[in-house]
């Protein structure tokens, strides 16, 4: 899940403990706690991209987010996080996130369908988020979606230990704008732990307003590139939460939970072994 840049600092919901400054590595202990919050994480939205299908609603893929999540032992960390009212956000087609699910949200085939969601488990949080293409969508959608996609792992597969965050951001750019799409820069990946949003912003375009952070084993990072087929700027509307694309172009986003590793890095939030 992205946030605003006001709320960065601000303690995630429902953590029990305070936000801490600075950046975290964690210990082997809390990384294996971790990884069970973010396959809960993973196992959902696998189930979510195999139950979707036109005539659901968003709200109803909510319903079935919640209670999978719960079913696991975890608390939804989007639920009531800063007023949230879902367990995910639900965007659909020029909705960039955030998107609040809802029973008036018909889905229908063509869709391109965002949805993003988070696990606490034992005092850890996971995020990730996935865009489906739902039944058939256009040419220009699918390659919007494999982009966003690729992006994703472009940035991925420059984290190492002693690598910078300029690398990946730089990555998912170069990919980004090659194919003639757009980087959104209203909204930052983010290092992710015991509170839902942590230092450092993980951003996805190359920028001299963001400390350039080395990375250092046992960071772990909520990558999420968000790509535009049109123009880079969002808006908010009236709900205070769903950003939009200003030219009403379709928007996709994939996000990860990365662990950084002396050598390399590990996906806490794949989904290809479940």
């Amino acid at each position: 899940m992205n946030l605003l840049t006001q709320l960065l600092n601000k303690p995630a919901l429902p953590a029990p403990s305070k936000q801490r400054r600075g950046i975290e590595i964690k210990s082997p202990r809390e990384l294996e706690i971790m990884r069970q919050a973010s396959r809960i994480v993973a196992r959902v939205l696998k189930e979510l991209a195999e139950l979707v299908e036109p005539g659901m609603t968003t709200a109803d893929l909510d319903a079935h987010a919640e209670k999978r999540i719960r079913e696991m032992g975890a608390i939804p960390s989007f639920k009531g996080y800063h007023g949230f009212p879902g367990s995910i956000c639900s965007s659909l087609n020029h909705e960039v996130v955030h998107g609040i699910p809802s029973k008036r949200k018909v889905i229908r085939s063509g869709d391109v369908l965002k949805v993003d969601t988070g696990a606490f488990f034992e005092g850890f949080h996971g995020d990730s988020c996935i865009t489906i293409a739902v039944g058939e969508v256009t040419p220009a959608a699918k390659k919007l979606i494999q982009v966003a996609e690729e992006a994703l792992y472009k940035g991925i597969e420059q984290v190492r230990a002693g690598a910078f965050l300029l690398d990946l951001a730089g990555a998912i750019e170069d990919h980004v704008k090659a194919n003639g799409y757009s980087v959104v820069e209203d909204f930052t990946g983010h290092g992710v732990g015991r509170n839902l949003h942590e230092e450092p912003s993980v951003f996805n375009f190359r920028t001299h307003q963001m400390p350039n952070v080395k990375l250092r084993a046992g960071m772990t990072l909520a990558i999420e590139p968000i790509v535009n087929a049109g123009s880079k700027v969002t808006r908010i509307l009236s709900d205070r939460w769903t950003a939009v694309t200003v030219d009403n172009c379709l928007s996709a986003q994939f996000e990860h939970t990365v662990l950084v590793t002396d050598t390399g890095y590990e996906i806490l939030t794949d989904r290809t072994y479940l």
